[in-house]
């Protein structure tokens, strides 16, 4: 827990540092943000699938992050044109508020918490559920909320050329075959760097100042993420027969987890609000580690 904490205060106070400095240049967020979704990103998403063994029994917690997201879409597109937001705040808060950071985040917070056996669901949870979701629903909704040729060919199209896009797919069709060992390892190093420069990056875009007419917003946002998410999923989980306890809480803990780093880079890229999206998980990221031990407490 400590390592986590401090991997991702130190990720995003060097960001902040980093563009105070004067030492960097303003386009170092747009670099590194092209550096995410183009190379760590895909890397990532590569080698997790492609390892990835689906276990039948645990598809239902998979299925979590696809709802809310769609959630998601539905909360904020019903409340946010009533809250007088404008359109690119309500996709930035689609995209951050409908993404959870059950990988970075969930993983090892969820191993603290409840020990090595619930990982496995969690990973289920990651891979199946928020990778997938990114890198198709997410993308798409990214595409359309920025672009100003929303014919559905030149959507389609550029979702289908999305890197990570690219690589769910190449790591689905080659998993019945395994690669050398040295593939894994470089594959490994790529996406091990997600992380940090994702932090990095929404650290050096990370403004204060930007709370100054988004705090609504913002309240709404990690409101729905942090709070309502996690009790809408354990009240759909608990009114299905058959599930596990431990498969309930998982699922529950990871619906509620911080906005994802990569939504915000990827709000970010479309020019979805930014500010909104890095104050989304600049302060998601600290106060989950305090709702999510709570949560836990609660379906106990």
């Amino acid at each position: 827990m400590s390592q986590l904490a401090g991997l991702l205060v130190a990720s995003l106070l060097l960001g902040a540092f980093a563009r105070r400095s004067g030492r960097f240049p303003e386009q170092t967020a747009l670099v590194l943000n092209a550096y995410v979704l183009n190379v760590a990103l895909p890397a990532l998403v590569l080698r997790a699938i492609h390892r990835l063994t689906i276990v039948p029994e645990l598809l239902v917690a998979a299925v979590t992050p696809w709802l809310v997201f769609g959630g998601a879409w539905l909360f904020f597109r019903a409340l946010g044109p009533r809250l007088g937001f404008a359109p690119r705040t309500v996709a930035a808060l689609v995209l951050t508020g409908g993404l959870s950071n059950t990988s970075f985040v969930g993983l090892p917070l969820i191993e603290g918490l409840m020990g090595r056996d619930a990982v496995r669901v969690a990973v289920v949870v990651d891979q199946l559920g928020s990778f997938l979701t990114l890198a198709t629903v997410a993308t798409l909704f990214a595409t359309r909320a920025a672009a100003k040729d929303s014919r559905p060919g030149v959507l389609l199209g550029k979702v289908l050329g999305f890197p990570p896009f690219i690589a769910l797919v190449v790591a689905f069709l080659s998993q019945p075959w395994d690669w050398p060992g040295w593939v894994d390892v470089v594959l490994g190093r790529l996406g091990d760097m997600l992380t940090p420069l994702a932090l990095f990056s929404v650290g050096f875009q990370l403004r204060l100042s930007g709370l100054r007419g988004r705090v609504r917003a913002l309240v709404l946002g990690l409101g729905y993420k942090l709070v309502l998410c996690p009790l809408v999923i354990a009240l759909l989980l608990l009114a299905l027969p058959g599930i596990s306890r431990l498969t309930l809480e998982v699922s529950v803990l990871q619906a509620g987890m911080a906005p994802m780093v990569t939504a915000a880079i990827l709000a970010a890229d479309h020019d979805l609000d930014p500010d909104l999206s890095a104050l989304m998980v600049g302060l998601g990221i600290p106060l989950s580690l305090v709702t999510v031990p709570c949560a836990l407490w609660l379906l106990r």
